[in-house]
């Protein structure tokens, strides 16, 4: 009995780990991180000032480290960068059929500090979900994401 017993908990165990990884492979598709070359408050400095420079907007910063240290919890650095790029919004808000992908704007790209002191930048890959949106929106989602990743290029660590 104990003996199929502790199979089981093989079994349980090697299970898990299977779908966690399995998991850790789909997040690894649908988002992307980088390694930031430079600390956590330049990369937010130079990011939205490069967007600003390509003609985006910024239209928030919400600042993820403050709002949780507001509800007494204490984490490392976390900033999101909202962007926008009118035309692209445009081409996407401006159709019914494609307004379902709004809650997908601005674009978002997420700068953080991890436990080994490090500045990693983090972004949806666009291109992924485009496939199965389809149309004007995915194709603008497509441009929209390339146009960020020259944004953002200089600031990755290669």
């Amino acid at each position: 009995m104990k003996t199929k017993l502790f199979m089981l908990a093989i079994l349980l165990v090697a299970g898990f780990s299977a779908y966690t990884q399995e998991n850790m492979d789909k997040l690894k598709t649908v988002m992307l991180e980088s390694e930031s070359r430079f600390g956590f408050a330049e990369t937010v400095e130079k990011i939205s000032a490069a967007a600003v420079e390509s003609g985006w907007k910024i239209t928030i910063i919400h600042d993820l480290q403050e709002t949780m240290k507001k509800n007494g919890r204490e984490v490392l650095p976390v900033k999101v960068i909202g962007m926008c790029n009118p035309a692209h919004a445009y081409n996407i808000l401006s159709e019914d059929a494609y307004r379902s992908v709004s809650p997908m704007l601005p674009c978002r790209i997420s700068v953080y500090t991890k436990a080994d002191g490090k500045t990693y930048l983090s972004r949806m890959n666009a291109p992924a979900f485009a496939a199965m949106i389809g149309g004007k929106a995915a194709e603008t989602m497509i441009r929209a994401f390339e146009e960020t990743e020259v944004i953002i290029r200089p600031m990755i660590k290669e």
